[in-house]
């Protein structure tokens, strides 16, 4: 199927959950959902409890395998939480897949402050310099090797603009935002070259469903484990830190990666506090 009429697939999908009427989505006969990690029956989890879809919308298609990616916001009655989702489609167009990611800040394990959810011109344009299918993975996946047990090493390649946005906060060149985390005034590279991220011990059950050539975005999967046994530790500079993770945790994750001329310029992630190393439901399809 061409973009529009992934396009439309998805707009028939938000229309019905929208009203919270999962019986008006054009299902496969046997479809897989998932919502937060766990597989969940047609018209449970949110479908039950959503007041209204939020004004944040982002959209990307993966025209090669039918994948759908959405990120926005969910209206419920206790709160509005960032909102990923992705639909995979069949031949026949009906939705075969749908993954969601809801950051619930009620249920949050870490709640990131005064969350922001705005367009992104970087995030809707077409890429200027667009790279293979396989070099966007090799580029995403580097991203999540110099996360893993990141010792200041790069493994990736990214745009000196490069700017990551989590759960609706913004992480990197954000000086305002540098009482929460320490290092949201540096940019992305220079974060990790500073080996900060050092306590994130696994980036485990890593996947990419969807590619959107076009528009040069990932859409990754996975989870970052915490071991929890990291106290202090020096970071590149010589500084020593404390690890502010101390227990064993592990978080799920939706995250894009927007790629030009072969760099990463752009990131977005939504993730979420699971069980200790738990599982992906999706991994056993």
């Amino acid at each position: 199927m061409d973009r529009n009429a992934l396009y439309q697939v998805l707009d028939d999908y938000l229309d019905a959950l929208n009203k919270g009427d999962a019986s008006a989505v054009n299902w496969s006969d046997q479809p897989f959902t998932s919502e937060n990690n766990v597989m969940l029956e047609r018209g449970d989890g949110v479908w039950q409890t959503i007041d209204r879809l939020g004004e944040y919308q982002l959209r990307f298609a993966d025209s090669q395998t039918g994948g759908i990616g959405y990120f926005g916001t969910i209206v419920e009655p206790m709160e509005e939480s960032a909102f990923s989702l992705r639909l995979k489609v069949d031949d026949d167009g009906r939705v075969s897949e749908s993954e969601m990611v809801i950051v619930r800040n009620s249920d949050s394990g870490l709640v990131l402050p005064n969350p922001r959810f705005y367009r992104k011109p970087i995030l809707e344009a077409n890429a200027e310099a667009p790279s293979s299918r396989a070099e966007m993975i090799h580029l995403s996946d580097g991203y999540f090797e110099t996360l893993e047990l990141n010792d200041g090493e790069i493994h990736t390649k990214f745009h000196p603009d490069c700017n990551r946005v989590e759960n609706g906060f913004q992480s990197t060149n954000a000086p305002e935002n540098a009482t929460v985390i320490p290092t949201t005034w540096m940019g992305c590279e220079e974060q990790f070259r500073l080996g900060f991220y050092r306590y994130d011990d696994r980036l485990r059950a890593r996947r990419f469903p969807l590619i959107d050539e076009e528009r040069g975005i990932v859409l990754a999967h996975g989870f970052i484990d915490h071991c929890g046994a990291l106290d202090r530790y020096q970071l590149t500079n010589g500084e020593w830190v404390s690890s502010f993770i101390r227990r064993p945790h592990s978080f799920y994750l939706a995250e894009i990666f927007k790629i030009d001329h072969g760099m990463i310029c752009q990131i977005e992630a939504n993730f979420i506090t699971v069980p200790y190393h738990m599982p992906s439901p999706w991994d056993a399809l």
